[in-house]
Parts: C-alpha cells; sequence; structure tokens
C-alpha cells in the first residue's frame, strides 16, 4: 500500500475514524475526572557509607546496585510493614476491620491484609548515582500519605538498626559465654603453673638454670686443675719412691738439708785431712768417722721425711680430684633435672599464654559486639519529611487526554484500515491496475470537474482519448 493509497482510504473513511477519535478521547477524559484524586507525599533517607565507629567497618562498602537493591527490598518488606501497622496501631481502627470482613470474609488475617493494603500504595524510588532512596506514599487524603510516608521511613531506619542490632546482641551473648568459658580455662592453666612451681621450688627456672650451668662450669674447671695438679703430684711421687728422691725440689730446696749437706762436706774434709795427719786409728779419725756418720744418717732421715710429704701432697690432691668430680657429677645431674623441670614449665607456661590469648581475643569481640548491640544509630538517617502534597499527583486529566488523542488515532487509523480491507473498493489508479493487472495510461476527470492549482496538464494523449467524448450541455 502507497501513501496515496492509505490518504485515499483515509479521506473515504474519514466519519468512522473522527468517530473513534473522538470515543477515545471522551471516554479517557470521562474516567479521568471520574477517577478519585490521589496525593503522592514523599520522604526520603540518604544511607550512610562512612565508617562505623563501633565496629571500624565499611557499611556496604560502596553504594553499589546490589546493596541499593537490598535496601529497596527492606523498605518493601512485611517486616517494615508490621512496624508500620503497630507505630500507627492500624490495627485497632474498627473502619479497617469492617473492610477486611467485607472484602475477604475473614480469611487470613487483620495483620497481613492491612500490610499488603497500604503497601501496595507504596513506591520506592533509589537513586542511580546516589545513596539517597525516595519514598513516596499515594492516599486520597493528602495529610494522611504524608503521614503514612514518614511511618514508612521510621519503620525503614528503625527496622535498619534492629537488623544491625539484634545479630550483634546474639553474638555479644555468645561471645559471653565464650569469654567465662576461657577464663575458666586460664585460671586452672595458671593454677596448674603455680602448684608446679610451688613442688619445684622455683619462681624464675631461667635464672635459677643460669646459675647452675655458672656452678657446673666452675666445677669442671676446678676438676681440670685438680686433675692437673693430682698427675705432676702422682709424678713427683714416683720420683721420690725411685733413686733420685734426692733431687725433689722439695729436698734440693730444704734449708735443714742443705744444712745437713754442709756439714757433711766439711765432715768429710775434715776426716781426710786426720786420717792423712794422724792415720786410721786415731781417736779423732773414729770421732769424725762416727760424727760424719750420724750426719749422713740425719740426711737420710730428712730426706725419706721430706720424699714422704710428697706421697701425702699426692694422696690430698687425689682426694680432692675425687670429690670435686662427685661434685660435678652431681651438678650435672641437677642441671639435667632443672632443664626437664624447666621444659614442663615452659609447656605449663606456654599453656597459660595460650590461654590468656585466647581469653584476650574472645574478650575484646565481645566488648565490641556488646557496644555494637548498644548502639542507637543505623546508618540510615531521614533526609526529608514528607509533608501534605497541594496537588494531587493522580488522575492527570491533560497528560491522559493527549495520551488518549495519540492513541485514539493510532486506533481511528486501524478501524479505517480494517474496514477497508473488509470492503476493498477502488480509489486511486493504483488500485485499478493492481485489480485488472494492466497499466494506467490515462485518467478521466469527472464532467465539469476543474483541475486543481498546480495539478499538471492534460497530456496530448489525454486529450485525443478525451476528444470523442461527448462535452456536458451537448447532443451525443
Amino acid at each position: 500500500m502507497t501513501f496515496g493509497q492509505f490518504l485515499a482510504i483515509v479521506r473515504a473513511r474519514w466519519l468512522v475514524a473522527l468517530i473513534v477519535l473522538l470515543v477515545t478521547v471522551l471516554t479517557t477524559l470521562v474516567i479521568s475526572l471520574s477517577l478519585t484524586r490521589q496525593y503522592r507525599a514523599q520522604a526520603s533517607v540518604v544511607v550512610d557509607f562512612k565508617p562505623d565507629p563501633v565496629s571500624a567497618v565499611i557499611f556496604g562498602g560502596m553504594a553499589t546496585p546490589a546493596f541499593m537493591a537490598t535496601q529497596v527490598d527492606i523498605i518493601q518488606s512485611e517486616r517494615v510493614g508490621q512496624r508500620v501497622m503497630r507505630n500507627l496501631k492500624l490495627n485497632e481502627i474498627p473502619a479497617l476491620r469492617q473492610q477486611w470482613m467485607d472484602e475477604t470474609n475473614g480469611a487470613g488475617t487483620l495483620e497481613g491484609w492491612i500490610v499488603s493494603t497500604f503497601g501496595r500504595q507504596m513506591d520506592v524510588v533509589p537513586s542511580r548515582e546516589s545513596s539517597v532512596i525516595t519514598i513516596g506514599y499515594r492516599h486520597p487524603d493528602p495529610r494522611l500519605a504524608a503521614t503514612l510516608a514518614n511511618a514508612f521511613v521510621q519503620a525503614y531506619v528503625d527496622t535498619t538498626l534492629e537488623l544491625r542490632v539484634g545479630p550483634a546482641r546474639q553474638y555479644s551473648t555468645f561471645f559471653e559465654t565464650r569469654a567465662k568459658e576461657q577464663r575458666e580455662a586460664l585460671e586452672q592453666a595458671q593454677n596448674r603453673l603455680s602448684t608446679f612451681q610451688k613442688n619445684n621450688g622455683i619462681i624464675a627456672s631461667d635464672e635459677r638454670l643460669d646459675i647452675e650451668n655458672a656452678r657446673l662450669n666452675e666445677l669442671s674447671s676446678q676438676l681440670t686443675t685438680l686433675q692437673a695438679i693430682a698427675t705432676e703430684s702422682s709424678s713427683r711421687q714416683a720420683q721420690a719412691n725411685g733413686a733420685q728422691g734426692d733431687r725433689l725440689s722439695e729436698v734440693l730446696n730444704n734449708p735443714l738439708v742443705a744444712g745437713l749437706k754442709s756439714d757433711i762436706s766439711r765432715g768429710e774434709a775434715k776426716l781426710q785431712e786426720l786420717s792423712t795427719r794422724f792415720g786410721d786409728a786415731h781417736p779423732q779419725v773414729q770421732e769424725s768417722k762416727a760424727n760424719l756418720a750420724e750426719l749422713r744418717a740425719r740426711l737420710d732421715a730428712e730426706t725419706k721425711k721430706l720424699t714422704g710429704s710428697v706421697g701425702v701432697s699426692n694422696t690430698i690432691n687425689r682426694q680432692r680430684e675425687a670429690e670435686v668430680r662427685n661434685s660435678l657429677e652431681a651438678q650435672r645431674a641437677k642441671v639435667l633435672k632443672l632443664k626437664a623441670v624447666r621444659d614442663e614449665g615452659l609447656v605449663i607456661i606456654r599453656d597459660v599464654e595460650n590461654a590468656q590469648r585466647a581469653y584476650d581475643a574472645v574478650q575484646a569481640r565481645y566488648t565490641q559486639t556488646n557496644l555494637e548491640g548498644q548502639a542507637t544509630q543505623s546508618n540510615v538517617n531521614v533526609l526529608t519529611l514528607a509533608s501534605p502534597p497541594l496537588e494531587h499527583s493522580t488522575p492527570r486529566v491533560g497528560i491522559n487526554t493527549v495520551l488518549a488523542f495519540f492513541v485514539g488515532s493510532l486506533l481511528a487509523l486501524g478501524t479505517a484500515l480494517m474496514l477497508e480491507l473488509r470492503d476493498r473498493r477502488v480509489r486511486s489508479p493504483e488500485d485499478v491496475a493492481k485489480a485488472i493487472k494492466l497499466p494506467v495510461i490515462g485518467m478521466m476527470p469527472r464532467p465539469g470537474m476543474r483541475l486543481p492549482l498546480g495539478a499538471r496538464k492534460i497530456t496530448d494523449m489525454q486529450q485525443r482519448l478525451m476528444a470523442p467524448l461527448p462535452q456536458p450541455g451537448k447532443g451525443a
């Protein structure tokens, strides 16, 4: 269908199209005027994403679409509706109870019906690039619309606070119980540590172990020194017991031995002189021999006495070495025991430290959740409160009339086309060509028809075809 055919159909069916258009516009106008006027009151809230001063976390992380969609679902939830009903005491209004009985015949619950009915008149519009949420409510009474909008805002704020405080209080109770258990475990570990220290007589095991280790090192040094002295004394004793006893330093350095040796030397010199002068049988020679033998006997006795003292010193050194060795073994056993005690004590100390850390962690979580459970401010704040609107929001007569005009125009054109399709007629040369399947070579105007301004002149072919035709008012 060409545009010319479409215009021809519209010109032919203009009356029907006009009737359809007028009916559509008038019907819309009558319905708009007959509808009850609805007033829309709106309030707005802002969701705060700053860090919470109590829990030091950020609400929602960012104003993501998912988070804002969650807030919209919370506002439209039955929990918020129930809170609005309780705050305004809607279930105590006799008119609402009677309306519920008339509509449902007592089916369901009055509270559920009120929440569902009043919730349908509310709309929630979140901002696309901010954290502001607009809550609107429609009602024939503008003051009641504002009251209900503010009631939904307050119920939403209270619900967000309840959703935050409720779990925090449950966690607080849980961590309080865990804190008591951890405290008991810490006290038991501390009691075990105190009992262990008391039974072993230690307070600081590391300090005592250091002292005992120093004592062990000292005894080890003493034993090494005594072993060297005992070895030396054993060698000297072996020398004293042998043929070289008179060469000991004790003998050589003894003044009495040195005096006796001097006396023996002088006696031998005197004896030799007397023997040379008087002979061996002279009484002075005999007397000198006797004195010399006495001196030698005294020297031997003194030498034996001195060599005997070397043996006594060796025996004493050996005894001291044995005593120090025994003390060293006892000290070593004591240090080993202290190490075992220290290791056992360290295990108990670690148990105490672990119990202390666990108790501190649980106590910190309990303190935090306890503070969160006592919070009185949520992350949602009222931005604007609703006020009674001065103009109604629906019905919009002007907008509805304009929309009805456009819709009615489409319906009028559609009706004209449908009627034309049911009763197809020839209204243009294109229709003739399509019907007979032959091209149109000319078109005869109606008798007495004047060409409109700007129309094409009659061609020669049309003049030849029209020449034989009788003119109006003339005979054939």
